[in-house]
C-alpha cells in the first residue's frame, strides 16, 4: 500500500501474517530502509511485497527496529540474511534482543522464543539521524511502551511522516513499561506535528488533525 511517494506499508496484519505488526518501507533514491520486521512467519510473502514496489537495483541499507517486541523483531534476522542490511535499534532495547529475553521481548506472549539477535547499529541518546541514499531518517527515543522505544520521522515532499509504532501501548510490567515515560513520549509526538502517522497496529492516519486526535486519545486515558 502506497502511503506517500516512496513510502509503503509492505507488512502487517492483512499484508503478511496476522501476528505481524506493521512493516514500512521508505526509498531514498537508490537506497531504502525497512521499519520493523514482523514475527518472521511470512518472510516469503513480505519479500514478494517489497519486490512489487522496490526495483531490484535499489538496496535496503537498514532495518530499523522501533522496539524489541517479537511482533516487530522476530523476522529481523531473516531479512538481514536476505538483503544484507544492517539491523538498528536503540541500545536500551538492544540488550534484550541480543540475549534473547523472551519476557521483555514479549516472545512468550506469542508462545515462542526470541533467538538472540545481534544488533549491528545501536542508537544512543535522544535523537539520531541516519543517512540513507539521498536522504535520511531521524530516530527519537520515546520510552514508555519499552525502555528503548523509538519513533522515526521522514520528510517527504514537504510532508512530515511519523512512524510511531505502538502509540497505543500496551503498558505491562513484564515489558518494563513506564507510564510516566509513556505520557511524556506521547506529548513529544504531538509536538512533532506530523502530517501522517504510520502506527504499528491501527493503520495510517493522514492529516494533522487525525494524527493529533489519535495520539491524544491515549494521552488522556
Amino acid at each position: 500500500m502506497e502511503i506517500a511517494k516512496n513510502v509503503w506499508q509492505v507488512g502487517g496484519a492483512g499484508f503478511t501474517a496476522p501476528g505481524d505488526a506493521a512493516i514500512y518501507l521508505v526509498r531514498f533514491g537508490e537506497k531504502a530502509v525497512l521499519i520493523d520486521a514482523g514475527c518472521g512467519s511470512a518472510h516469503d510473502k513480505l519479500v514478494n511485497n517489497i519486490a512489487a514496489v522496490l526495483p531490484p537495483a535499489v538496496e535496503i541499507d537498514y532495518l530499523i527496529l522501533t522496539h524489541c517486541h517479537y511482533d516487530h523483531t522476530g523476522g529481523a534476522d531473516g531479512l538481514r540474511q536476505h538483503y544484507g542490511c544492517a539491523v538498528a535499534a536503540h541500545q536500551l532495547d538492544a540488550v534484550y534482543l541480543e540475549k534473547g529475553d523472551n519476557r521483555v521481548t514479549a516472545a512468550s506472549w506469542y508462545g515462542t522464543r526470541m533467538a538472540p539477535l545481534n544488533i549491528d547499529y545501536k542508537i544512543d541518546g535522544s535523537k539520531e539521524t541516519i543517512k540513507i541514499g539521498n536522504g535520511g531518517i531521524t530516530a527519537y527515543h520515546c520510552p514508555g511502551h519499552s525502555p528503548g522505544s523509538l519513533v522515526l520521522v521522514v520528510e517527504a515532499d514537504a510532508t512530515r511522516i511519523l512512524f510511531g509504532q505502538d502509540v497505543h501501548g500496551p503498558l505491562d510490567s513484564s515489558l518494563l513499561s513506564n507510564a510516566a515515560d509513556y505520557k511524556r513520549s506521547l506529548s513529544f509526538m504531538l509536538e512533532l506535528d506530523a502530517d501522517i502517522l504510520c502506527e504499528g497496529h491501527f493503520g495510517v492516519y493522514k492529516g494533522k488533525s487525525e494524527v493529533e486526535q489519535f495520539i491524544r486519545s491515549y494521552l488522556t486515558l
